[in-house]
């Protein structure tokens, strides 16, 4: 009989591989970063490290079998033997913040068979932020490769031991049943449920949520105390994430606030914070926002008795060459700071005080910006691109409550605004969709009374506008209104004012121009920009970390597009948002501006975010099966709209190939539990305020999951660049985009309007740009114009090997080339003549959705989350 050199059963080639592999090493290698304070090491961490080496406290890690359960234990899967990074104390990283890899060697133990994930405790004294696992030739399976990116702290700092999953991609339902239960309990380690625990600490990785009670500070006096938002009717809001600090001395409901010095240390899970090279853009943002803290002498000694621009020229210095620093200065710096930390402020190598780099809005031509053409086309392609709407009635109307404010009805009649509309009457303007408005009038009167008390001066505005035959935009009437000075229930009393381009006429319509964006630098810093992209957006990164494995494909979509975010916002409570920060500083709502965007928040609807459903929302689109992103844009030179739907198909390609992946139908959505949870929570506790709201997607099928998950990503990547990443090009120019006014527009017969007929720009800039609220102002928009070195732009990863599933990685590569045709489409269109909207009379062609850049002031780039 003739025998095979064969196995002759499966059990036979199992027991021969067994055999074949007792004594096998399984070689493995971890990429690391050891711990750094911004970008230079820590000497006194590093040495202790040495010191644990030597006397055997290691770093130890023991794999986690995916195939076979320990009975012993909860059939969760087998624990190996530890293994030890070798070399830590030879292996010296560099001294910026770079990698190191150390080698792992593994005993080959047939009971862990396939490793599905690891535990690693670290028994040094300082953490280290670990990135990678990568494991070669593993019996039966060959390359296993981790994704860990994540802070390891020792392991006293820990409850349960750090345990990181390979990455492979699994539904909940789908996990190797070894893996389950380590799965379960990662999420609850993340949620804190069994923790009893006061103020978290660095090491703690717990997400949970909180009301907005961190932005006053009444132990500083009344006039810092602050409405808590989120929790009631009067004052809804998205939830923030929990730092557990305690309450105020003066008020139990309000937590108590972190000292400026300690910015840099908020609380947000670890992994959650800023890398060093963002710290260090963080670091020069506090530098450079010090005024809102100098101490009066510093501010006396800065800008004198004035506080007030001479002329534009002066203002123009600021780009030029600095402002001279007055005596005194400089003795006092020395005296007064420590070491170097205002050298970012205050240069002492023969460079004048705060030189700002050139905005691009005056950059080609000083001028350009008080043109009517270029307040217009900002409306389509500027820094608030999202508010702009097409009239369908006039005069326009008010949705504000008639018992309450009464009759506030537009003022702007017929023979305001007939002669400009081409030879159209009002209603063929309206029926040609020719008629838009920049409507600011509702969102403020309420609050403008009490605004008004404090050293702000403002209108509530309507701006109208006609669509030109060449696709431009042109203001045709201002109105300015107040509230009724016998009260409320009176409505308004409003003035009307009409282009002009002769002597004192001109100038008092440029002053209505300024005091239009005044409202409209409130809207988009208050509601576009902070309330719609970073406030919406955190309640989804706590409940996806909460609910969402990850291991689940939800979780590995989205994870990318939260990055950095919590720390920004809590940064941004720290000294932008919070009473006496820097938006009260330089946007005229002042203390009021939180509370403001609070009431915005009530008509604020998740379905509406998605780009297409706000086009045709505000009437600017209509559908159409026929147009290429199924919406006809009725402004076709709308530079925003244009390059933000294709950026909006393109993700939503992206994601419907993704989701498609692992959900072949709607029963598989409904089934499944972590998705589920994660969508409950949000609604229910992330935006408990709205969670009645009938508009919210059920989470039932697959169309939803996939619109709701592009809208997710669009909102943290293409809206929020669209707004952030060009304000220091269009304001870094004070007077082109003013935030706030002091004065009232000037009536004839007092000096104010005899000052506006003689020298007109130091009218203007005495009303919208004082100086140092304008200084802070510049400085703080520079800062977050700006793309670190270490940006992730959309379609990008931090590892390329982020998962298994050849099939998605394929969608990737294909999403990636997606981006870059948008990109060259871009170029194209911004050497187009005939869109005029897309470069304007400054000469600033429309690159924010440029999905790429360099690091910079660049005016362009799509990062992938709301990082800054």
């Amino acid at each position: 009989m003739l025998h095979s050199k064969y196995p002759t059963s499966s059990q036979d080639t199992t027991v021969d591989t067994q055999h074949k592999n007792e004594g096998k090493k399984i070689k493995g290698r971890v990429v690391l970063m050891k711990k750094v304070v911004l970008d230079v090491n820590d000497l006194k961490a590093s040495i202790l490290d040495r010191v644990d080496e030597l006397l055997g406290k290691a770093v130890s890690l023991r794999l986690i079998s995916s195939v076979n359960g320990d009975p012993e234990n909860e059939l969760k899967g087998k624990v190996g033997k530890p293994a030890y990074l070798e070399n830590w104390v030879t292996t010296i990283a560099p001294l910026t913040a770079g990698e190191a890899a150390f080698d792992v060697t593994f005993d080959w133990e047939k009971e862990i068979g396939v490793p599905g994930a690891f535990v690693v405790r670290n028994e040094h004294h300082s953490e280290f932020y670990l990135k990678t696992l990568t494991l070669e030739d593993v019996p039966g399976e060959g390359r296993v490769h981790f994704v860990c990116n994540s802070w390891v702290y020792p392991a006293d700092k820990y409850k349960k031991d750090r345990v990181f999953f390979s990455n492979k991609t699994y539904l909940s339902s789908d996990t190797p049943k070894p893996l389950q239960k380590f799965r379960e309990e990662e999420l609850v380690n993340l949620r804190g449920d069994d923790e009893e625990r006061g103020e978290l600490q660095e090491w703690d990785r717990v997400y949970d949520y909180a009301y907005y009670n961190d932005l006053g500070n009444p132990d500083k006096g009344p006039e810092y105390a602050r409405p808590v938002l989120g929790g009631s009717i009067e004052y809804p809001y998205p939830r923030r994430g929990k730092t557990g600090r305690p309450a105020t001395k003066t008020d139990p409901n309000t937590e108590s606030r972190l000292k400026l010095i300690q910015i840099l240390n908020v609380y947000v899970p670890r992994d959650e914070r800023f890398g060093p090279i963002k710290m260090s853009d963080l670091l020069a943002y506090v530098l450079k926002s010090i005024p809102q803290v100098l101490k009066p002498e510093i501010r006396d000694l800065l800008v004198g008795n004035k506080d007030e621009f001479e002329s534009m020229e002066e203002v123009l210095k600021l780009y030029e060459g600095g402002l001279e620093l007055p005596d005194g200065i400089l003795k006092y710096i020395s005296d007064s700071t420590p070491g170097e930390i205002f050298k970012e402020l205050f240069r002492t190598d023969g460079e004048k005080f705060l030189k700002f780099p050139v905005p691009q809005v005056i950059k080609e031509d000083k001028s350009a910006w008080r043109t009517d053409e270029e307040f217009a086309r900002e409306l389509l392609a500027g820094v608030n691109p999202v508010t702009i709407r097409r009239l369908q009635e006039f005069p326009p109307s008010s949705e504000l409550d008639r018992e309450v404010y009464g009759d506030q009805t537009s003022q702007i009649t017929k023979e305001h605004i007939e002669h400009n509309l081409n030879g159209l009457t009002i209603d063929e303007a309206i029926m040609n969709n020719k008629l838009f408005i920049l409507n600011h009038h509702d969102a403020w009167m309420p609050y403008l009374r009490r605004i008004n008390t404090t050293s702000t001066k403002a209108y509530a505005s309507r701006t109208l506008l006609f669509l030109n035959n060449d696709g431009t935009l042109k203001p045709i009437a201002i109105e300015l209104s107040l509230p009724h000075p016998d009260g409320d229930q009176f409505g308004c009393i409003s003035k009307v004012y009409t282009p002009s381009s002769q002597g004192v006429e001109s100038s008092i319509w440029q002053f209505a121009k300024g005091y239009a964006l005044v409202n409209d630098s409130g809207c988009h810093q208050l509601f576009s920009h902070w309330l719609r992209a970073h406030a919406v957006t955190e309640p989804f990164v706590i409940a996806a970390n909460r609910q969402l494995s990850v291991l689940h494909p939800i979780h590995k979509l989205l994870h990318p597009h939260f990055r950095g975010t919590m720390n920004a916002n809590a940064s941004a409570r720290q000294v932008l948002t919070n009473a006496g920060g820097v938006i009260e500083e330089i946007i005229f709502a002042s203390k009021f501006s939180m509370e403001w965007s609070s009431a915005m928040y009530k008509d604020w609807t998740f379905p509406d975010q998605a780009l297409p459903a706000d086009l045709i929302k505000r009437g600017v689109a209509v559908e159409d099966s026929s147009a290429s992103h199924g919406v006809r844009l009725l402004i076709e030179d709308y530079p925003y709209a244009a390059d933000g739907l294709e950026l909006w198909t393109a993700i939503k390609t992206w994601v419907k190939d993704y989701c498609s992946f692992y959900y072949k139908n709607d029963q598989m959505v409904q089934n499944d539990s972590e998705l589920q949870s994660w969508w409950k929570e949000l609604r229910g506790v992330g935006h408990s305020d709205k969670k009645e709201e009938p508009w919210w997607p059920k989470m039932q099928t697959c169309d939803e999951l996939i619109e709701s998950c592009t809208t997710i990503i669009y909102i943290a990547s293409a809206h929020h660049a669209a707004i952030n990443y060009g304000q220091y090009s269009i304001g870094g120019f004070v007077p082109n985009r003013p935030t706030l006014s002091r004065r009232f527009m000037p009536e004839e017969g007092t000096p104010e309007y005899e000052e506006l007929r003689t020298n007109p720009d130091k009218a203007f800039l005495k009303t919208f740009a004082p100086q140092l609220p304008t200084l802070l102002g510049m400085a703080t928009v520079e800062i977050l114009s700006r793309h670190p070195t270490d940006e992730l732009y959309l379609g990008q990863r931090d590892t390329a090997e982020w998962t298994t599933d050849a099939d998605i990685l394929q969608a990737s590569e294909d999403f990636k080339k997606n981006l870059e045709a948008i990109e060259a489409k871009i170029e194209k269109m911004n050497k187009d003549e005939r869109l005029k909207n897309r470069f304007g009379p400054a000469k600033i062609p429309y690159t924010l959705l440029y999905p790429s850049s360099e690091p910079g002031l660049t005016n362009k780039g799509v990062p992938t989350s709301i990082n800054i």
